[in-house]
């Protein structure tokens, strides 16, 4: 071994922090955002919702998929108007639902994941960025975009502030989860995961829907604060008591359907995928000259019987 290879074994066994390091590659995202706004009857604000959506500069590829529930009061006649590579409209004959409509959407949707978009601007396009950032790094798979009680809010009534909160509350305790907003519009998932999860709700109860099975499922999702402008009923705001009652149904039936703990976790992870994920990455590190072919999960079961 000469001795400038003994110098360089020498600093990497005893000064790892001084072996120069591998240039940095950085990769093209892969994720695609697929914006799916369900509307119903919102002429005063569909043209301004649209155009801050496709204005919004994100970190990824993103489509705009309109779905038009029905409306009857001149809301079609302005999506005819629209006409932009990355938006499209889907028109439901008659009003079928906002769950319907959502499911319409995410029916066709083209990208890796999914977010509901409403457009009544109650929610700023701006925070999408902020929900598809942990994803784009894989953090995570899952981010809703939570309204904080009193921070970058304005809920027009108390009664429909109390009752998120109350809802929320019920669901953390069915499902010993923490939330902190279950009726938040942006509930980011993969595309394929909305599909898996056998959605049946048409109207607002598959806004609950969504957050019960994924906790039934053992899925948590991440949460990153999002500022919120509510409106009242005179200008639109459809939410009655109904659907607070709605939404406690949709939570007790996913719960008394659901697995047991165990039997969510078995089936969401696998210990040998894990242990191969984990040797792959450990490997990554490894020096080019010395490391070898990165096993395989199969490899991993082979070798653990």
């Amino acid at each position: 071994m000469s001795n400038s290879t003994e110098q360089l074994h020498t600093i990497r066994t005893t000064k790892p922090h001084l072996v120069p390091a591998r240039p940095f590659e950085r990769t093209a995202p892969t994720t695609k955002l697929s914006i799916v706004m369900p509307v119903f009857n919102e002429q005063r604000t569909i043209a301004r919702a649209v155009g801050q959506v496709l204005r919004t500069e994100l970190p990824c590829e993103l489509e705009l998929i309109i779905v038009n529930d029905g409306s009857t009061d001149g809301t079609s006649e302005i999506l005819r108007a629209l006409n932009h590579p990355a938006a499209c409209v889907i028109e439901h004959p008659r009003n079928l639902g906002k769950g319907a409509a959502l499911q319409t959407g995410a029916a066709v949707a083209s990208g890796t994941h999914f977010v509901p978009f409403d457009a009544d601007l109650e929610y700023d396009p701006a925070d999408l960025a902020r929900l598809v950032t942990p994803v784009i790094a894989g953090r995570c798979d899952v981010v809703y975009g939570v309204r904080l009680f009193g921070a970058n809010t304005r809920y027009q009534s108390y009664r429909h502030a109390l009752g998120n909160r109350a809802l929320t509350l019920a669901a953390s305790i069915m499902f010993d989860a923490s939330l902190t907003d279950i009726h938040t519009c942006l509930k980011l998932l993969p595309v394929a995961l909305f599909r898996d999860l056998c959605l049946s709700e048409d109207g607002f109860g598959l806004d609950t829907e969504i957050t019960a099975k994924l906790l039934a499922r053992g899925i948590s999702p991440f949460e990153i604060p999002v500022s919120y402008h509510s409106r009242s009923t005179a200008y639109g705001k459809k939410i009655t008591w109904r659907d607070g009652v709605e939404c406690l149904q949709v939570l007790a039936r996913v719960r008394a359907a659901r697995p047991s703990r165990s039997e969510a976790v078995a089936a969401q992870f696998d210990p040998l995928d894990m242990l191969a994920t984990s040797v792959r990455t450990l490997t990554e590190l490894a020096d080019p000259a010395t490391s070898g072919v990165e096993p395989s999960t199969s490899e991993v079961r082979a070798s653990h019987g």
